[in-house]
């Protein structure tokens, strides 16, 4: 072959090749619903130093409002992620949606708030500052009435904060994203105890870092750390001294999931879906009574148990898991436990979000982001059907109603019935360039607070 010929041949067979290589490497994995880009960083470098020693409080002449109302914890007054002492209620919106009260920007995360007496807590992140921030807003203007923060060196790992606090008439417990546990004045701010589970404790952060709403119940903080000598803790909020610790024999860790306590008669406990099982423990001494480790497949548990009454309890999570129903009974001091139901994942599974209960039924988004409305036997009622995406965002129920975000901002309005999906409003209301409006909500004297990556917005939904 002459050099004329051998010279195109070998270029045209270059630029094939090229264009092959090119091609594989534009051609990545795809996954869905993933936060924006930003650099690569490493799980975390956080300086372990004593929150007494590096705190500081900031305090404004801002008086909180006197306002009725409150949404004091995670899933609201009685963890079922609903509210039934609410005003009356808009049924419809402008096509701007609910007025907007007031916003305040926040660092990045997906912490919700909590409102008790005219006050807002939120957990927050000075990313300026390198600070973790506990944060009291006025419930009527957004503005800063105080704040206790510490310094934290935390990298971005899809946001920062994204636990919201628990609040009393008497102290405010917040959960920072790596397992800083603070007990703080619930009027001043003033730094009551705080705990570092990691240090104290040799908890774990769990991938995506704490995701944990902590509790305050009969006085104590009660947390599950999963450390290998402590699965739960209760903290005395007044003194801040241990009561007791759940042993952890079989070294389940700490998950996403929240405690939720469950009474049977005279007789209290608190339920934990931890890293690969649930447990019952006895709220007097944090011993455990009942233990399963055998159906959980989640590598990321999320959702919190549902109480529904009369010892019945609904468990689900993502990742194949789907949904099961318990019920829990007492007799004799000994604590006894059946299932009622199974669902598979196709049937009810939530990845994200727990289920609200209210009236009778519960309502949750599943893992394909469909809005369904389940009877307490386990039958899917309805779904929202394949128009009506939810995506990852949050939803709570108020007055027979269902407030509803999903992943880019847009909120809606719903009634609470078995009968079917049946939408009365929707806007977006949050900016369309800040993604993953995940958050959960809270409302309080027909405020209802909703954020996205960046800003919490305070919307007012009463009836004009």
């Amino acid at each position: 072959m002459t050099v004329d010929r051998i010279v195109p041949t070998l270029v045209a067979l270059f630029s094939v090749v090229s264009l092959a290589l090119w091609l594989r490497a534009e051609d990545p994995p795809l996954t869905e619903r993933l936060p924006p880009a930003r650099p690569a960083t490493g799980r975390l470098a956080a300086p372990r130093l004593p929150i007494r020693e590096t705190h500081r409080v900031e305090t404004s002449d801002v008086a909180p409002p006197d306002l009725p109302g409150s949404w004091p914890r995670f899933r609201g007054a009685k963890l079922d992620g609903a509210s039934s002492g609410e005003p009356p209620l808009a049924r419809t919106w402008g096509p701007n949606g609910p007025p907007r009260l007031w916003s305040v920007e926040l660092g990045e995360g997906y912490a919700g708030a909590a409102v008790l007496a005219g006050r807002v807590y939120v957990m927050d992140y000075d990313e300026a500052a390198s600070r973790d921030a506990l944060r009291c807003l006025s419930l009527e203007n957004g503005r800063e009435i105080w704040r206790l923060s510490y310094p934290i060196d935390i990298k971005w790992n899809y946001g920062m904060s994204r636990t919201v606090p628990a609040a009393t008439d008497k102290w405010v417990v917040s959960f920072g994203p790596l397992c800083h546990v603070v007990c703080a004045d619930a009027k001043t701010g003033a730094l009551k105890w705080g705990l570092d589970l990691v240090t104290e404790f040799k908890a774990e952060v769990p991938p995506w870092y704490a995701g944990q709403c902590p509790l305050i119940d009969r006085g104590r903080a009660i947390i599950g750390a999963g450390a290998p000598d402590a699965l739960l803790i209760a903290v005395d909020c007044g003194t801040g001294e241990v009561a007791w610790r759940t042993p952890n024999p079989r070294g389940w860790k700490m998950s996403h999931s929240s405690v939720m306590p469950l009474d049977l008669g005279g007789r209290r406990l608190y339920l934990y879906c931890a890293s690969r099982g649930i447990v019952a423990v006895d709220a007097a001494d944090g011993r455990i009574v009942w233990e399963d480790g055998t159906w959980w497949a989640s590598p990321a548990t999320i959702p919190s148990p549902v109480v529904l009454g009369d010892g019945r309890v609904f468990l689900t999570a993502g990742y194949g898991s789907g949904s099961r129903m318990l019920r829990f009974e007492e007799a004799g001091g000994r604590v006894t436990v059946t299932k009622l139901f199974d669902l598979p994942e196709h049937v009810f599974g939530a990845e994200q979000h727990t289920p609200v209960l209210t009236g009778g039924h519960l309502y949750g988004v599943d893992t394909r982001g469909r809005l369904a409305c389940l009877d307490l036997t386990g039958r899917r009622l309805w779904s929202g059907g394949r128009r009506k995406q939810f995506g990852r965002g949050s939803y709570i129920a108020a007055n027979g109603l269902l407030f509803l975000m999903d992943d880019v901002g847009v909120l809606r309005l719903a009634e609470a019935t078995p009968a079917g999906y049946r939408q009365l409003a929707e806007a977006k209301v949050l900016p369309a360039e800040r993604k993953e409006s995940w958050a959960p909500m809270a409302i309080a004297a027909g405020r209802l607070l909703v954020r996205d990556m960046n800003r919490m917005v305070c919307l007012d939904v009463r009836r004009k």
